[in-house]
């Protein structure tokens, strides 16, 4: 198959059942794994050049509407009837069924199995870990200003549950909210967990935390439990989240939780 991916996390999918070796194509934010660097860039997820995606005859477009403003690559796509499938993932349970969808439109349905299984049985170890600590209240910023941090419905509220702790904002019913300095130090989150989308870790500058009204008070910045962690781990709705919440999990809880090794828990070797 020709397969192009408009979106990270769908290249991601595509890695974990082995078909990157098909992708003709990709949008300019995917960056794992390595093997697709060479490929044909098309584009920003929000400003995909569908000229060039329809120029390249795929056989099957992923698209996603993970990211608001996704919209018009779908209806783009339908307009060029170009062949396609639409992933929308909220939840850790979403993900899955998006690989198994993607293994069958793939012939790759063997594949995805083996990987969910791995993957169910790793999410098992740390629900029964998770049971074993008091939950610590965690802030997560996606970005500073406006803020904007995940809601009930997204998967960093599993992640945080699942790592022993617990999304100051599980109590607002959407997938991202929007809300302001003031309202997160009301919040007083035990640890506050900065993983700004689209960028690196090493530009991300906790400093301006300490500028913000009142928020020098807080039990977070007066204790350093400030986080810095790698967006790509934690705001793209792909397996790679299981390697995310491994890490959270190893700083949050470390005599209770696993140690973080650094390992994809669904490419390791049985």
């Amino acid at each position: 198959m020709r397969i192009i991916s408009i979106c990270p996390s769908n290249t991601e999918l595509l890695a974990y059942l082995q078909l990157t070796n098909q992708l003709v194509g990709v949008d300019d934010f995917s960056d794992w794994p390595k093997s697709i660097e060479g490929l044909p860039r098309l584009g920003p997820d929000l400003s995909i050049r569908m000229d060039e995606v329809e120029a390249l005859k795929p056989d099957l477009v992923l698209a996603s509407l993970s990211v608001p403003g996704m919209e018009k690559n779908v209806d783009e796509l339908k307009k060029r009837e170009i062949p396609h499938v639409v992933y929308n993932p909220n939840s850790l349970k979403d993900i899955k069924e998006n690989l198994l969808d993607l293994g069958k439109r793939t012939d790759k349905v063997a594949e995805a199995k083996q990987i969910l299984e791995k993957y169910d049985h790793f999410l098992h170890t740390y629900e029964e870990k998770c049971y074993q600590v008091n939950p610590t209240k965690l802030y997560w910023e996606w970005w500073p200003k406006p803020i904007f941090t995940p809601g009930k419905r997204n998967w960093l509220t599993e992640i945080s549950q699942l790592a022993g702790g617990r999304n100051a904002y599980d109590h607002v019913d959407l997938a991202s909210v929007q809300t302001d300095w003031e309202d997160v130090y009301q919040q007083n989150p035990d640890h506050i967990c900065l993983a700004w989308v689209g960028v690196q870790t090493e530009k991300v500058k906790p400093e301006l935390l300490w500028k913000r009204p009142n928020w020098p008070e807080l039990e977070a910045l007066q204790m350093n439990q400030i986080h810095i962690l790698e967006e790509e781990l934690y705001c793209r709705p792909s397996p790679r989240l299981l390697l995310g919440l491994k890490q959270l999990a190893a700083i949050l809880h470390p005599d209770i939780m696993p140690e973080n090794d650094g390992l994809d828990p669904l490419l390791e070797k049985k």
